[in-house]
């Protein structure tokens, strides 16, 4: 008797635990991207983005792909999701979507601005403020500083001048200044990315902006000859913004360091933690690593 019941137990215990792993590994949290229009090749990033997150299993995608010109019906539904990434750079949404989107991240939606993004809207007051920095579109003093790393510290420089450029694409050096947050906690310091482009002079609002990762704009290769802030994060009423400036295009994105990074990004906006497991290949301060 005891017998049968002790392998009844360890049935029931089986059972449980391949139950339990498999809640583990369901995919739960709801991710939107959003293309359609953009300067930069929206048809094939997209896919890689997707999968990326898919490859976690944390997540589940969908797209919506806005009209080629304007934005006629173009209305997701933008609170059935946990987070929405924006690869999006085009024409102006109408006023009832753009209602949508602030109130979705205003009351907790999570929002991950992905490289051309941050030209979109220009005179959109309350996406700049989601976006914290901004690039191109007119931008100018009249949006906000610039955001700086200095001497150790993150400074706003009030200075003059047009927002957004970049030098021509290099390999750079990626600089966490912020090792402690869920994106960065335990990853390299220091890690190359890609050949890509280095947006600088981005400006903005930049209220209630963190700055996790600076990389040197190189007046060597056509840039300012600052620490410009490359991966940054933005509180914007409940909602968390996870902002990477990285990434024009599919060989860009296919760096691992930008894959993780984006895979954390999107995890931390959309529930303010990131569980996933730290990888176990990463790429160095001196040597690219692109996943194959």
């Amino acid at each position: 008797m005891n017998k049968i019941l002790s392998l009844f137990c360890s049935a029931m215990l089986l059972i449980v635990s391949t139950i339990q792993s498999s809640h583990a590994i369901e995919p739960s949290i709801k991710v939107l991207i959003v293309d359609g229009q953009n300067n930069h090749n929206w048809k094939a990033t997209t896919p890689v983005l997707k999968t990326h997150l898919e490859q976690t299993k944390l997540f589940t995608v969908d797209v919506a792909t806005s009209p080629a010109r304007g934005s006629d019906g173009f209305s997701p539904k933008f609170s059935a999701y946990d987070v929405v990434v924006m690869n999006y750079n085009g024409d102006d949404w109408s006023k009832e979507t753009q209602k949508d989107f602030e109130a979705f991240v205003e009351n907790g939606g999570g929002l991950v601005i992905y490289h051309a993004a941050d030209n979109s809207f220009p005179s959109w007051k309350a996406y700049n403020e989601m976006i914290g920095l901004g690039g191109w579109g007119g931008r100018n003093e009249k949006d906000g500083p610039y955001i700086r790393y200095r001497d150790g510290k993150v400074v706003r420089d009030e200075t003059p001048g047009g927002g957004g450029s970049h030098g021509a694409q290099h390999a750079y050096v990626v600089q966490h200044i912020d090792t402690e947050h869920p994106v960065t906690k335990g990853l390299p310091s220091k890690w190359r990315h890609a050949s890509d482009e280095l947006y600088d002079r981005l400006r903005g609002p930049a209220k209630n902006l963190h700055v996790l990762a600076i990389a040197y704009s190189d007046k060597k290769t056509g840039g300012t000859g600052e620490n410009e802030p490359v991966l940054f994060t933005i509180e914007y009423g409940k909602g968390r913004v996870f902002h990477t400036v990285m990434g024009h295009d599919v060989s860009q994105i296919q760096c691992v360091g930008f894959a993780v990074t984006f895979q954390r990004g999107t995890e931390w906006a959309a529930t303010g933690k990131v569980t996933q497991s730290l990888p176990k290949e990463y790429p160095t301060e001196e040597e690219v690593l692109s996943i194959k």
